[in-house]
């Protein structure tokens, strides 16, 4: 079974709630549906530090490139991300801890228990970094892509990862930038976890 196939297989199984992965496999946390690396083909991580768990702050994020709607599109936009994060800009990994698609699949970057790459020398050690794929200054995500970074919250929250006080940053909030873009950061700011 080509890469291409397992992953829309999984796609599938995921929303049908059928199952995760490989019968026998150690599975993450039967609430977290997300796209282990393995499935989008990433290269191993040269990321060594790690972050000091539970995690107090999440900040969210956009890439501000093209969004992705469906399992292939976004195994191919983690790809892009990874390639420029880890091939052009030389950092060890993609920056991110995990990124959510428009096809309301988060994709596992850096993971719960790596410090990421996403918001500079201050935030980076003591945060976890989400980015929706794509540019959300004149749109919103869709909804399956919000109810998929929530649901990766409330994971994160029954894993022991995130604080059950965690709050949430917009990324303009921590450093000068545009991003998560104006339509993404007037709907996380409605979130109950959001401090300015």
């Amino acid at each position: 079974m080509s890469a291409h196939s397992a992953l829309l297989t999984w796609a599938l199984l995921a929303f049908l709630g059928l199952g995760l992965g490989v019968p026998g496999e150690d599975l993450p946390h039967p609430c977290c549906l997300v796209v282990p690396r393995r499935e989008w083909n990433a290269p191993a991580s040269k990321c060594a530090e790690k972050l000091k768990l539970p995690v107090r702050y999440v900040v969210v994020s956009h890439t501000a490139g093209s969004p992705c709607d469906s399992p292939a599109s976004c195994l191919k936009q983690v790809q892009n991300v990874h390639n420029y994060h880890a091939g052009t800009l030389n950092w060890c990994d993609v920056g991110y801890n995990f990124l959510i698609g428009e096809d309301g699949l988060v994709y596992e970057g850096r993971g719960w228990d790596t410090k990421g790459d996403h918001t500079g020398m201050t935030w980076n050690p003591i945060s976890i970094g989400i980015s929706f794929m794509g540019n959300y200054m004149e749109r919103s995500p869709p909804p399956r892509a919000l109810r998929a970074a929530q649901s990766l919250l409330a994971c994160g929250v029954a894993q022991g990862k995130l604080s059950p006080r965690y709050e949430v940053k917009g990324h303009r909030d921590v450093q000068q930038t545009l991003s998560p873009g104006d339509q993404l950061y007037e709907i996380i700011r409605t979130w109950p976890h959001y401090h300015e």
